[in-house]
């Protein structure tokens, strides 16, 4: 209860904070051991800190362990082996101290646990930090993770990352690990740099790769991504080459071919969804194309 007069007077906020940030994995008067990761490293809290800060945390802790009605008692661990420790031990520091430390071998999946364990502001300093961090060769599992968690912030980002940088993206190993969706996201875009020849055949890659790993075929996995392909930019002889390529390596549904063809033998932009004959930035300028506008 606060009394007249009364005032709140506030002491060394940082004193205050290394005091709390010494607690972090700190066996002494800890009362809860995580066992984390194929490496079974062990991970010292406090149940106190973790409960008021996650609500994840306090379900964990409050609900009995298998076969026992009491609360998880303090002498068994809690193993955790899907995380690595330093990702963990990345999360618990923000549960300690407010502040994370972060580099680009952990970041997303400190992203990933963040999602996972609901800790808003923690997934606001990951997508802060990625952000900065994207590269040609992290941005797609950055955009992958986006797209898994629905995380709309970061998904724009590595996007914009694509689009400036498309030609470099496509050739990564992050790229042909794309899902279906996340690759479907990218092929949406009007403002990729890159020429729709030579996106189709990153797509052809991409989906050769994914048949491998899937054990589907190839026109099955990629079902879904290659009707964001653009077809009727192509001139009537690369059409022609397309189509005859796909009868040799089926990649591209007929009825989409033929959609392409409509555009060109009414010399209109119909017969195709109005999407697929908008030029992209980096589509070079063919005669055919002011027929399409």
């Amino acid at each position: 209860m606060a009394y007249a007069g009364s005032a709140v007077l506030e002491g060394d906020a940082a004193a205050f904070a290394a005091a709390i940030r010494s607690l972090v994995n700190n066996p002494r008067f800890s009362d809860v051991t995580f066992v984390v990761g194929r490496e079974r490293q062990e991970v010292f809290a406090h149940r106190c800190i973790l409960a008021c800060r996650c609500q994840t945390f306090q379900g964990m802790l409050c609900q009995p362990q298998p076969g026992a009605q009491e609360p998880w008692p303090p002498q068994t661990p809690l193993v955790l082996s899907h995380v690595q420790p330093e990702v963990f031990l990345a999360v618990i520091e923000f549960l300690y101290t407010n502040s994370v430390t972060l580099n680009s071998l952990i970041a997303l999946e400190v992203f990933t646990s963040a999602v996972e364990y609901g800790l808003v502001d923690l997934r606001k300093l990951c997508v802060e930090f990625l952000t900065g961090a994207l590269s040609v060769e992290l941005v797609c599992e950055a955009l992958q993770a986006a797209v898994t968690y629905g995380q709309m912030d970061l998904q724009q980002h590595c996007l914009v990352f694509v689009e400036d940088h498309t030609r470099e993206v496509v050739q990564t190993r992050g790229f042909h690990e794309l899902s279906g969706v996340a690759l479907g996201v990218v092929l949406q875009s009007d403002r990729l740099a890159i020429d729709e020849p030579d996106l189709i055949r990153a797509v052809r890659e991409w989906a050769h790769v994914s048949s491998a790993v899937l054990e589907r075929p190839v026109a099955e996995v990629a079902a879904g991504p290659v009707r964001e392909l653009r077809l009727p930019l192509l001139s009537p002889r690369e059409l022609a080459a397309l189509e005859s390529h796909n009868q040799r390596d089926p990649l591209i549904p007929v009825e989409c071919i033929t959609e392409a063809w409509k555009c060109h033998a009414l010399r209109k932009g119909r017969g195709a969804p109005s999407r697929l004959y908008q030029c992209r930035r980096g589509t070079q300028p063919r005669e055919h194309h002011s027929y399409l506008q």
